[in-house]
């Protein structure tokens, strides 16, 4: 495949700076903490071990794989220098912390340090957050109102993933959570999307417009129902409960991708007075 260089002028172009291996550190990293949180949550006693190291293990794959996006990795300790101005920095410094207590956590199984690796996690999908809000080129980034959506995205991924993973083991709270914290997201998806989709170029409005489709039916109406539907058939109880948060996760996941791969555009160069030759 022949390589097309972008090109640059008055109208917007879609970043290339961050490809798929960035988007999987927003998407792993956020799925990730939202599991260690759900997970110290609602079992602080430490009852499923593989879990924890399923919320940790995603979280290292996304760093992994935005240090293969780096050119020169073996300068990767850089990022650790900027923890004043850099949002990125923020994160590594976090992301530290999430892995000395998440470790110590399932080492010693001990509630403390699963609620401090819950916080740290809270901390580091925060700071990924504002990662994005710091790319001030890019409007669909740009926008106060992400922060909140991305927090919460999240939640909802690492509940969906509590499903998935805890099967007849889940714990009694994680249903009614998951079912508040569905429209919770669309709420905040909803304010999001009405305040920056107007300010976009055409084809970031159509990529966010197509994504808040399938967030409103097959990431919050449907797998509602799914949560409901055991209290009519209690028999679909587990594939039920399995598929809404597979959907919960799914379109978490896609949305992420969506917001970097796909509706990323730069605002394009402002121009309110162009050169003309001679006297007007």
């Amino acid at each position: 495949m022949s390589y097309s260089p972008p090109v640059y002028g008055p109208k917007p172009w879609l970043q290339r700076n961050w490809d798929a291996r960035a988007a999987m550190n927003f998407m792993c990293g956020g799925a990730g903490s939202g599991l260690l949180i759900a997970s110290a949550v609602f079992d602080w006693a430490g009852t499923m071990p593989w879990v924890w190291l399923t919320g940790l293990a995603l979280i290292g794959l996304g760093l992994a794989a935005v240090w293969l996006e780096i050119g020169r990795k073996l300068r990767f300790l850089n990022v650790f220098l900027n923890r004043r101005s850099s949002w990125m920095t923020r994160e590594a410094w976090i992301a530290a912390m999430v892995f000395a207590c998440g470790l110590l956590a399932w080492w010693l199984v001990a509630p403390v340090w699963r609620a401090l690796a819950a916080i740290s996690a809270l901390a580091f999908v925060y700071a990924q957050a504002r990662i994005l809000t710091a790319a001030k080129g890019i409007p669909a980034w740009r926008e106060r109102r992400l922060v909140p959506l991305i927090v919460i995205t999240g939640l909802v991924e690492g509940l969906g993933l509590l499903l998935l993973l805890a099967r007849d083991a889940t714990p009694v709270g994680v249903a009614p959570a998951f079912i508040l914290a569905l429209p919770l997201r669309w709420v905040f998806w909803t304010r999001y999307h009405q305040r920056v989709v107007p300010t976009l170029a055409r084809r970031a409005q159509d990529a966010l417009r197509a994504v808040s489709k399938l967030g409103l039916w097959a990431g919050t109406a449907l797998p509602m129902l799914l949560m409901v539907l055991p209290i009519i058939w209690p028999p679909l109880t587990l594939p039920a409960f399995m598929l809404a948060g597979f959907l919960g996760l799914a379109t978490g996941l896609g949305f992420k991708f969506a917001l970097v791969r796909r509706a990323a555009y730069n605002q394009g160069f402002s121009l309110p007075h162009l050169p003309k030759r001679g006297r007007e």
